[in-house]
């Protein structure tokens, strides 16, 4: 199995994984050994479904080379083209969109009773939504787990194809969540991070007022509770309750994890997402007052068609206002099936490369000058991976840096192993990771 794109579709990687297993198979992580391969594709943007294609010629490759007698092609990109790639490359012998996940096993049973013939299975609309009941083979490090806890999305953005990809927004139920939450704890997870297209959507499509704030509650009363991150947080909808719970529950880290993607409200009109700024502000400065250690996260993008210079430096002038403790920035990639992809003013990629350095470079310096001011405070931190530079120190993360994508801490010390939590001074710094002492 290769898993492409976010941390979502790695969930479902780790489903259909398990859905294997129980099934009978023996899961290599060695292409050359496998007798089916698996390629999970993105179709997010553009760099994304390189990457996918990509992946799956080089698959089609050790098709021919190695031991592999099928090759399946699964997610958002075998839902987008399922009507092209099998013309573009017939190596592929099925293909499976996200909704069929829960049909890979079959998959695999029809392929070996018509070797021959083509397997293609897609829902429409796409409706496949994983409970606790589902085995799951999980791929990330042994203390560090994802819960999805809802997927597609009716926020319609025009840039974005994961509402046509991903199908209406569903919630899971509150109880699966948690009994998945308490049997990964029980293997030994230590933080678990909530991830949906849209996490503070949570619970508005069951009609009886339970959302993410009584989610969070209930997470945080479970014993033994680990780290829990909330990751995706739509910006709309972050509201007081949703503070108060961070701020109550010990184990709900103070994070908070915002993607604004613009300030200017003509551009965020055009975008399709609501556009109260003054709401924003207001939020973050009270998510910041009542919780004095909270560590604000958002993504921008720049060059959204018909973006002006004016309204570009308005969101230069947010971000020196703001001060971001991360965020992350990326170019308006035009995709086809979008609203977005036949807006006037499309900005040339020049431009677009010459804003985005500008926002990294500004917000270098805004976390250099964050970063520099943890030296000498001792923090909690969670233990990932030996650092092989260092003899007996390892790499981790405090509660205000997120896997994959935030900076990480470099920790010198003795016995420490990965998954322990332990803590540590600081006493370095730069734009993105801290070094450290166990204490």
């Amino acid at each position: 199995m290769i898993s492409l794109g976010c941390s979502k579709n790695l969930v479902d990687s780790e489903v259909m994984l398990g859905l294997l297993k129980d099934d009978g198979h023996t899961i290599t992580p060695n292409p050359d050994e496998a007798e089916v391969i698996i390629v999970n594709t993105c179709s997010f943007i553009e760099s994304a479904k390189r990457e996918s294609i990509d992946t799956i010629l080089e698959m089609a490759i050790m098709k021919k080379k190695g031991r592999c007698v099928f090759l399946v092609v699964t997610g958002c990109m075998a839902e987008e083209y399922r009507r092209r790639l099998p013309g573009l490359i017939p190596e592929i012998d099925a293909l499976a969109g996200t909704g069929e996940f829960k049909r890979i096993a079959q998959i695999i049973r029809e392929l070996n009773q018509a070797p021959c013939q083509r397997i293609s299975h897609f829902s429409d609309p796409a409706n496949f939504l994983y409970d606790h009941s589902y085995t799951r083979l999980r791929t990330t490090w042994p203390h560090l787990a994802y819960i999805k806890i809802a997927e597609g999305c009716d926020n319609c953005c025009s840039y974005c194809l994961i509402p046509k990809l991903r199908g209406k927004y569903r919630s899971r139920q509150a109880e699966s969540i948690q009994k998945e939450a308490e049997s990964l704890i029980a293997e030994g997870v230590k933080e678990i991070c909530l991830i949906a297209q849209d996490t503070t959507g949570f619970g508005k499509d069951s009609g009886n007022g339970f959302k993410i704030s009584d989610l969070l509650d209930r997470l945080g009363r479970i014993k033994g509770s680990p780290w829990i991150r909330l990751l995706y947080a739509y910006p709309f909808t972050v509201d007081r309750d949703l503070i108060y719970a961070i701020a109550q529950n010990d184990n709900i880290l103070p994070y908070l994890d915002i993607p604004l993607q613009h300030t200017a409200p003509r551009v965020l009109k055009a975008m399709n997402r609501p556009h109260d700024m003054e709401r924003i502000e207001d939020i973050i400065r009270f998510a910041r007052s009542a919780i004095p250690d909270i560590v604000i996260r958002t993504t921008f993008m720049v060059g959204f068609p018909g973006e002006t210079e004016s309204e570009f430096e308005s969101m230069l002038r947010f971000i020196e206002k703001v001060r971001f403790d991360c965020l992350g920035a990326f170019m308006y990639s035009r995709e086809k099936g979008t609203p977005a992809y036949n807006m006037p003013g499309q900005i040339p990629k020049r431009i677009k490369q010459k804003r985005y350095n500008k926002v990294m470079q500004m917000q270098a310096g805004i976390s250099k000058g964050k970063n520099l001011s943890l030296i000498g405070r001792v923090m909690e931190v969670i233990c990932d991976y030996p650092d092989n530079d260092r003899k007996g120190g390892m790499i981790g993360r405090t509660k205000g840096q997120a896997p994959e994508i935030d900076g990480a801490t470099y920790i010198t010390g003795k016995d420490i192993k990965p998954g322990d939590i332990c803590k540590v001074k600081i006493t370095n710094a730069d734009v993105y990771d801290i070094e450290g002492v166990r204490v």
